[in-house]
C-alpha cells in the first residue's frame, strides 16, 4: 500500500511540475539510501539524466512564472506531465515496467497499471492547474502568475519528499488538494 501511495504522490507532483519528482527520486537514489530504485529505473540516478532534468526544471520554472508564456508552457506540458507522472508512479511504486521486450506480455501481466494510474493522476492535477492559471492571470492582471507558480513548485517539492519519506501523508495532501480545488471553483462560480 505504501508503494501505491508513494507512486500516487509522485504522479500528483508531476501534474504540478513534471521534473521535480523525477529529479527528487534521481537525487535521493544517487546520494542517499532513502530510496532504492528498481533495476529498470536506475537510469533516473545517472548523472547525465539528473543534469538534463535540472536544466528542464530550470526552463519550466522560468517559463511558468511569465503570464501568457505559462499558458503556452501548460499546453506543451499536457503531454510531458502525464508522461512524467506515469514514470514517477512506475518508479516510485517499485514497478519494473520500463524495459518492455514483449508488448503482449506487458499488457497481459498488468505491469502497465502503475504507469497508467500515474498518467491519469498527473493528467488530472495538470488539468486543474492549467484550467485555473488563466483565471489567476486574468483576475490579477498577470501579477498572480509568479505567485501561483511558486506555490505549485513548492507544493510539488513537498509532495515529492512526502511521497518518498512519509507516504501515508500523501492521503492528507490529496484531501487538501481536492478541498482547495473545490474551494477555488466554488469561489469562481460565486463571482460569475
Amino acid at each position: 500500500m505504501f508503494e501505491a501511495l508513494t507512486g500516487a504522490g509522485l504522479a500528483a507532483s508531476s501534474g504540478l511540475n513534471a521534473y521535480i519528482p523525477l529529479l527528487t527520486m534521481g537525487l535521493m537514489a544517487r546520494y542517499t539510501d532513502l530510496i532504492n530504485l528498481p533495476s529498470g529505473w536506475q537510469w533516473l540516478s545517472d548523472g547525465w539524466v539528473i543534469g538534463i532534468l535540472a536544466v528542464l526544471l530550470a526552463v519550466e520554472v522560468v517559463a511558468d512564472k511569465v503570464p501568457v508564456v505559462d499558458h503556452v508552457n501548460d499546453i506543451v506540458q499536457t503531454v510531458v506531465r502525464p508522461t512524467a507522472g506515469g514514470l514517477a508512479f512506475g518508479a516510485g511504486s517499485a514497478s519494473e515496467t520500463v524495459t518492455v521486450s514483449d508488448p503482449g506480455s506487458f499488457f497481459s501481466s498488468h505491469q502497465w497499471v502503475p504507469v497508467a494510474a500515474g498518467i491519469i493522476i498527473a493528467l488530472g492535477v495538470h488539468g486543474v492547474k492549467a484550467a485555473s492559471r488563466p483565471v489567476i492571470n486574468a483576475s490579477t492582471a498577470g501579477v498572480g502568475a509568479p505567485v501561483a507558480s511558486t506555490a505549485e513548485d513548492v507544493s510539488s517539492i513537498v509532495l515529492s519528499i512526502l511521497a518518498i519519506l512519509l507516504p501515508i501523508l500523501v492521503l492528507l495532501a490529496f484531501v487538501l488538494l481536492i478541498s482547495s480545488t473545490i474551494w477555488v471553483f466554488r469561489r469562481r462560480r460565486a463571482r460569475v
